[in-house]
């Protein structure tokens, strides 16, 4: 990756980098991405943040324990969200460069008409040379509440690792930048093993580097998981992914003069962005089980997920949600958006297409995922 190439760069800033030793919020540390930042965007580059620290905040001004409950963390999170904010806007100010602050839920990405609105906001702030203030709405936000109550429930993000993921791969961006309190993705975890070593590049996620990934790092939510899930998403919508230590020195303009820094990840074969909408930006609440000759016809022959193939339903959807699709061991082969619901589609599974009618009283089509509308995971 030639660096200079890059137009478009999106950049999320974690939790431990925002704050110092004393978990306070680290001023100099934001001035000082803010600073390296401005003269990217005076430079031309277009410019997205997606950032942590609003909770944080709300925590130490109201000197809570903010892990206590999913209600005081929101809490925490409307008192926080406008100092943060403050903090972006008076640093930008400087420079006389505009910010937008937009809050995010997961229903602003399930939602097929809110996701291409807010794409069409985010191109018309940044033709604005307008920097867009990206955060999840935690004061608002259920997905927490509704995936500990529902084990088939997957939420479209419930971190900024996946939310910066889904930003850079909605608008095409070239490279996502996530600085966290880490060099990069080891081969083992360095907290643990001091002989760990650095992987300095991924040209291809297989499931030997997923699992180098470990557990959450304290005080965010995310981790190493959450990190190569974003980078999956970003390298399957053409993007380069960089993982660095934002607590390091000038980190900034060490990755933008051309230095190698941290873990690089490399674009893979790119999706449709109707296929990336069915495979990371929605929320999943149901789930089919399908045959190994249906995981043959999927996968290797493009082919539709037809009643017959299906063996078991589980959870509750309607026609249009996306829902997931899994072998007889549970592994998801695809995700894709349902033509029956999911009582019509226990109805029918197992049957063959003709038999459709006779059974339901009526036939929308003859298959129950359509392969246009199925996404490979």
């Amino acid at each position: 990756m030639d660096i200079k190439d890059v137009k478009r760069v999106v950049f999320k800033f974690g939790t431990n980098v925002l704050r110092n030793d004393d978990k306070e919020i680290s001023l100099s540390r934001i001035y000082s991405f803010i600073e390296d930042i401005s003269k990217l965007h005076k430079q031309g580059t277009e410019i997205i943040i997606i950032t942590s620290g609003a909770v944080g905040l709300g925590a130490k001004k109201l000197n809570v324990n903010s892990s206590e409950s999913l209600t005081l963390k929101q809490a925490c999170a409307s008192v926080g969200q406008s100092q943060l904010m403050c903090i972006y806007e008076d640093g930008f100010g400087k420079y006389s460069i505009n910010t937008a602050q937009i809050l995010l839920t997961e229903d602003d990405f399930t939602n097929r008409i809110k996701y291409l609105s807010l794409n069409n906001v985010l191109n018309t702030l940044i033709d604005l040379r307008v920097i867009p203030i990206i955060n999840q709405n935690d004061t608002v936000s259920t997905a927490e509440l509704e995936e500990a109550g529902n084990p088939l429930y997957g939420v479209s993000f419930s971190d900024n690792d996946k939310l910066s993921a889904l930003v850079a791969s909605k608008l095409d961006a070239d490279l996502l930048v996530i600085l966290s309190d880490i060099e990069g993705l080891y081969d083992d975890n360095p907290k643990e093993n001091p002989k760990a070593k650095l992987i300095s590049e991924v040209k291809e996620l297989t499931p030997e580097i997923e699992n180098c990934a470990k557990t959450a790092s304290n005080g965010g939510r995310g981790g190493m998981i959450t990190k190569l899930q974003a980078a999956k998403v970003v390298t399957h919508s053409g993007g380069f992914v960089i993982i660095a230590n934002g607590k390091s020195p000038q980190i900034l303009k060490h990755i933008f003069s051309g230095e190698k820094v941290g873990t690089t990840f490399y674009p893979v074969e790119q999706m449709s962005q109707k296929r990336r909408w069915i495979a990371y930006a929605t929320n999943i609440t149901g789930q089919v089980v399908i045959n190994s000759g249906a995981v043959n016809a999927i996968v290797n022959e493009d082919k539709s997920l037809l009643a017959i193939g299906v063996q078991n339903i589980n959870g509750s959807f309607s026609r249009g949600d996306v829902i997931s699709i899994v072998d007889v061991d549970n592994n998801e082969i695809a995700r894709g958006i349902a033509n029956y619901s999911s009582e019509d589609c226990r109805k029918i599974m197992g049957v063959h297409s003709e038999d459709i009618y006779d059974i339901l009283g009526y036939k929308n089509y003859d298959a129950i995922v359509t392969k246009d509308n199925i996404a490979i995971i």
